[in-house]
């Protein structure tokens, strides 16, 4: 499961881009009940989502020329030069070169080699998110993949992350765990594009997932708030309620009521 307990390969970190910041913070605080706290005024407009004073996610205002509104799920690295040159290596791409965020870290936006875009973080004062897998929290990432193998080489070559085949009901999902991590440290999964029409024609990418208390709750809430459903909340045997959802502008997550693990 996604915890604040950071190891390399593991998501500690996701943003979001938007076309309106004040009416996104309108949206996820209806949502969600998340605050907007600004970066400074060095910032550019950077800002933290936070949930009773804990950064749960950031955001920020984007043009059309920096793509449409969108969330960037980042990966942890020790040194996120080696990983951007890895990427390329494995015929992925560098969108993003790393950089120092003041003392915060080092950050890089990375695509894999199906073209998928995401971040790398390497910690420094800011070591992630302070919440992971509490409602109101990412709590899982998925991507959507024209090529699964392709995909499992890539993230393997880059972020060292394993993957490995879970009974699923209905058949088998694959899920995503960092290096020698094991069932414990899973926090994600890989779908191929094809089996899913919601993605299909949408495309290849990270899928934010972010715990709820009352699935069909959230998602009446962000209907009412202007937000679109893509998936309707549908429960899985083993693993919870969840509903897949853009915001008003067009921002692709999902939402899941997680079922307890089975003692």
């Amino acid at each position: 499961m996604l915890t604040t307990r950071f190891v390399t390969g593991a998501p500690n970190w996701v943003d979001l881009g938007t076309s309106d910041i004040d009416g996104a913070q309108s949206f996820y605080n209806g949502l969600f009940g998340w605050d907007f706290q600004s970066a400074g005024p060095d910032s550019g407009g950077y800002g933290f989502f936070q949930l009773a004073g804990k950064t749960v996610a950031a955001a920020m205002q984007t043009t059309p020329e920096q793509g449409p509104p969108s969330w960037t799920v980042y990966f942890q690295s020790p040194d996120a030069d080696a990983t951007a040159k890895a990427a390329e290596q494995a015929r992925g791409s560098v969108l993003i070169p790393p950089d120092d965020v003041m003392d915060r870290g080092r950050l890089a936006i990375l695509a894999d080699n199906a073209g998928v875009s995401f971040g790398i973080w390497q910690p420094n004062q800011l070591k992630g998110l302070d919440v992971a897998g509490d409602p109101g929290s990412l709590c899982w990432v998925e991507l959507y993949t024209p090529d699964m193998a392709a995909a499992a080489a890539f993230y393997n070559s880059v972020l060292g992350l394993e993957t490995s085949a879970v009974p699923f009901p209905g058949g088998t999902y694959t899920c995503i765990n960092p290096a020698d991590g094991g069932e414990d440290a899973m926090f994600g999964g890989v779908v191929p594009l094809a089996d899913d029409p919601t993605e299909q024609a949408a495309g290849a990418y990270w899928l934010p997932y972010f715990e709820v208390a009352d699935t069909d709750a959230v998602v009446a809430k962000a209907e009412e708030l202007g937000g679109t459903v893509r998936m309707p909340a549908t429960s899985a045997e083993g693993v919870g309620r969840m509903a897949k959802l853009a915001d008003p502008y067009g921002a692709r997550f999902a939402v899941i009521k997680s079922e307890p693990p089975q003692s």
